[in-house]
């Protein structure tokens, strides 16, 4: 399971009928390597951060835990769901990519056959890669879980 810190920032109670069964909006806590980041001093990753619009995006999660609003959580996400979405995502569109090249050169003699078979590969690996991400039982596998409820753990400096 691949952890990240996140905050419960609502709750969905889409059947009403229980605490347990609500939907939570979570926003991953941000982390900086300093703590410098936003100020004027340090190494201006913020700048970086600014100009590309870097910005914390929310997502929904099951909240199995009874957590509430405000409170600091741990997420997880399936290690081998994430490799496996990767792999669907980039691999996939690749080799359509590349055997739509070949297929075509293999009948045309001109490289802009080629380029236009990739170009069909590509285009047919990334339908086939949406049609396939919209079945629920893939969407099952990559949902964030709700682990339990972080503790800050106190540090100890040793001098």
């Amino acid at each position: 399971m691949i952890e990240e810190r996140a905050v419960i920032l609502s709750l969905d109670n889409p059947s009403g009928d229980s605490i347990v069964n609500t939907t939570a909006t979570l926003e991953i806590e941000r982390k900086t390597a300093c703590g410098l980041c936003g100020q004027t001093r340090g190494c201006c990753n913020s700048i970086w951060g600014k100009l590309f619009a870097h910005q914390s995006t929310a997502f929904k999660a099951q909240n199995r835990i009874n957590a509430k609003v405000g409170d600091s959580v741990i997420v997880g996400i399936n290690e081998k769901a994430l490799l496996k979405s990767a792999m669907l995502l980039y691999m996939l569109p690749l080799a359509t990519m590349l055997i739509g090249a070949i297929l075509v050169k293999q009948f045309s003699a001109t490289e802009l056959g080629a380029m236009l078979g990739a170009a069909v590969g590509l285009a047919l690996g990334l339908l086939w890669v949406k049609g396939h991400t919209v079945s629920s039982s893939y969407f099952r596998l990559q949902q964030p879980v709700i682990l339990r409820l972080a503790t800050d753990e106190l540090v100890v400096s040793l001098n």
